[in-house]
């Protein structure tokens, strides 16, 4: 019966347009209630358990960090002072938008904050310059995805928070894959444009190496904001929470002395990051709800017993996961898509013997996927209202098939090469 009601509670969930939040919700109680003998009064206290959590307090704080970034207009200067090193390489400012976006990437956290703020600059600069509209689209929304990789990551906040994993460490674990990711992507645009000029224009600018230092000096309160925000933390001078409260402090002096921040940019700042961390918050509610009754059922371990007994190997188990993302991914967005899988997921590939910081980074990039992926795929519908739909959906989710598959073959280096991953997290001990 668990599966009947889980299969039901979600399909209801995709098809009628209810919150994803309360739809794990009702789906957990129905089987705390009718499965689980009535035990619901377990799922306050999970509830209660992750909320109150300090660590948790710190995802707030990241946010609103990148959407105080976004009003200060902040990402208009990094796109100018990075712009001017590619003008040599094939492909040309479609690399800056990779280039901008990770590094956006690690001060947001987010894929469509990152994909928004740095589209808003770069789509109209590119397209006047004559570039080719879907293909501009499609390494933004490319770009974007490195935003919920490269820390600090909401995903990965989340993971962390939710699965008691250290967030310290999972920061450390998607700086080296986020910037695989990024080589991967810009690798595609430079053999891309060899083969297809037309996609970017030979105009004639030649910027000087005096015009590209000053440039990338320009770019100095961004390195401000992410030592702050991750310097400190690899350093162990704070925690995540303390980097998220120094990340705020940052921003707001550095919006206000070096970009456009005002006290009423600030407060809209503050009301989107209310807005989008409660509705966040539902889903973790949801999410939690529904974790405490496949924990209490056993069903992790049944599932592990019966991939045991099926002598499935621990890889098979992975393609399937990663075939179950790929799905789920057409109809919930990132942040829901984790929530929903990992009360599942997490302690059957744990319990297989995937590293669990890991197991972070791979769904990470699993989620990231569906961003990319009509029919919800976030970025790409960010994107395409950003072009005033100069590029509709269809166009940018051709051109951006290449980096789809770009992270699925992010995710199969990773599996073979998991150091890339847990190196960096090694060294702290």
């Amino acid at each position: 019966m668990f599966w009947l009601y889980f299969a039901g509670g979600l399909g209801i969930t995709a098809l009628t347009g209810v919150p994803v939040g309360i739809g794990l919700a009702l789906t957990g109680m129905a089987i705390l209630h009718f499965e689980a003998g009535g035990a619901t009064s377990l799922a306050v206290t999970a509830v209660w358990n992750v909320l109150t959590d300090f660590t948790l307090s710190s995802i707030p704080l990241f946010m609103f960090m990148g959407d105080l970034m976004m009003e200060s207009g902040l990402s208009r200067r990094l796109y100018s002072g990075l712009a001017p090193l590619f003008h040599r390489v094939p492909g040309r400012l479609l690399h800056s938008n990779i280039a901008v976006c990770a590094l956006f990437g690690a001060v947001a956290g987010t894929s469509t904050s990152t994909a928004a703020a740095v589209g808003t600059v770069a789509y109209p600069e590119l397209t006047r310059r004559g570039y080719d509209k879907p293909a501009v689209v499609a390494s933004l929304a490319a770009g974007g995805t490195l935003g919920l990789l490269i820390p600090p990551s909401l995903s990965l906040l989340l993971y962390g928070a939710t699965q008691q994993v250290s967030i310290g460490r999972l920061f450390l674990a998607g700086i080296i894959p986020g910037l695989m990711m990024a080589g991967l992507f810009m690798a595609w645009i430079y053999i891309s444009a060899k083969r297809n000029p037309h996609l970017t224009p030979q105009d004639g600018e030649r910027p000087t190496l005096g015009e590209q230092l000053r440039g990338l000096l320009g770019t100095w309160p961004l390195v401000v904001l992410v030592f702050a925000c991750l310097g400190t933390v690899f350093l162990g001078w704070a925690t995540p929470t303390e980097a998220a409260g120094l990340g705020v402090a940052a921003a707001i002096v550095v919006g206000f002395l070096f970009g456009e921040l005002t006290l009423k940019k600030t407060w809209a700042a503050f009301l989107n990051t209310t807005l989008v961390f409660s509705s966040i918050v539902l889903v973790i509610i949801g999410s939690l709800i529904l974790s405490q009754a496949v924990s209490i059922l056993g069903l992790p371990s049944q599932v592990m017993q019966g991939v045991v007994d099926l002598g499935v190997s621990k890889y098979w188990v992975l393609v399937l996961v990663v075939v179950t993302y790929l799905i789920l991914g057409c109809f919930f967005d990132g942040v829901s898509l984790m929530l929903l899988t990992i009360p599942l997921a997490y302690p059957v590939m744990t319990g297989m013997g995937f590293d669990p910081v890991w197991l972070g980074v791979v769904i990470t990039i699993l989620i990231e996927v569906g961003m990319l992926t009509p029919p919800v795929g976030m970025n790409l519908f960010v994107l395409a209202a950003i072009t005033k739909h100069e590029v509709s959906l269809g166009q940018a989710a051709k051109a951006a098939v290449p980096y789809w598959l770009l992270l699925l073959f992010g995710v199969l280096i990773l599996t073979v090469v998991p150091g890339i991953a847990l190196w960096l997290p090694s060294m702290m001990g």
